[in-house]
């Protein structure tokens, strides 16, 4: 049987596929991608932000980095569904999020750093992901409201950008899924139809 096509000419069933994803978008659960150098850990970093459920990704490149371009073949286009902001200072990034009422977690490994298990990631929150080379700089752990690391028992003390990424947001869609933060839209009505209609034209 033919799909049938709504009156913006897309089929009923992707009308209610991006109901649902709308539905569970988390408008207070965000990342920071500082100065990250492979098109291919950015795309899979935007592929486990939309998994989860993520609205807003931030990238902050700064020091005179600049940003790759991304690759449409490792997040199968996630990015289009995903509001990318792009800051080139971290005053600028953070002012930006503060206004928005999130604490603001850099991965960066510090005494004082704290379990990403035992953080309460279904406060507004930003987590802070660093280049491949040198991690979070300087200047963004220490504006940041705290520092968290994920827990390992091997040799090798760093995971990769995008598994980092993937391991964190998804203990941030645990803890919000167990506190039943997906069952009805965190978005309000006016921002619901602002992006149904951005979305059916994708």
């Amino acid at each position: 049987m033919a799909q049938r096509h709504g009156r913006h000419g897309i089929t009923e069933r992707r009308k209610k596929r991006i109901e649902n994803v709308l539905q569970a978008r988390q408008p207070d659960l965000t990342l920071v991608l500082e100065n990250i150098h492979d098109p291919h850990n950015l795309s899979a970093v935007m592929r486990s932000a939309d998994a989860v459920g993520i609205l807003h990704v931030h990238l902050l490149y700064h020091g005179g980095q600049a940003m790759p371009e991304l690759k449409r073949s490792s997040s199968a286009g996630a990015h289009k569904w995903l509001e990318v902001h792009t800051h080139t200072s971290v005053d600028e990034c953070f002012g930006a999020l503060r206004r928005r009422n999130m604490r603001i977690y850099t991965t960066h490994l510090q005494e004082d750093a704290v379990s990403i298990f035992e953080l309460d990631l279904t406060k507004p929150v930003a987590l802070v992901f660093g280049n491949e080379h040198s991690g979070v700089s300087a200047e963004a752990a220490a504006q940041a409201d705290g520092n968290v690391l994920i827990p390992q028992s091997g040799m090798i003390e760093s995971l990769n950008i995008s598994v980092a990424c993937a391991v964190s947001v998804f203990e941030a869609f645990r803890q919000r899924e167990a506190a039943g933060m997906y069952e009805e839209s965190r978005l309000s009505p006016a921002r619901m139809e602002e992006l149904r209609a951005q979305w059916y034209k994708k």
